[in-house]
């Protein structure tokens, strides 16, 4: 018998309110998503806002067998994404699916 396999995914909508162009931006965005691939098994992109200055969206998505585990590292990136100096989490929007066989 095989388990499940279960995609978790974030959407996670930020403001950069220090920021004065896109290039400090992209900085900034770059600087986070690194991080947080460095710290969880996630994978990670800008996915929303890329032409603002002050606005990001990033998607965080990971795969595994229990959907335990997987909001637990979620809830992991979302903290790491809370406590990052330069950014505001405006929402987080968090689903758990299990593609058909």
């Amino acid at each position: 018998m095989s388990r499940a396999v279960l995609v978790a995914l974030a959407r996670i909508d930020l403001r950069i309110p220090g920021v004065r162009s896109l290039k400090e931006k992209r900085r900034v965005v770059r600087t986070l998503t690194a991080a947080l691939r460095s710290r969880f098994p996630v994978s990670v992109a800008e996915v929303d806002h890329q032409d603002l200055w002050q606005r990001a969206t990033i998607g965080v998505a990971l795969v595994g067998g229990e959907g335990h585990h997987l909001r637990r590292v979620l809830h992991e990136v979302q903290r790491t994404v809370e406590r990052w100096a330069e950014v505001e989490v405006l929402s987080v929007e968090v689903d758990l699916l299990a593609p058909e066989s």
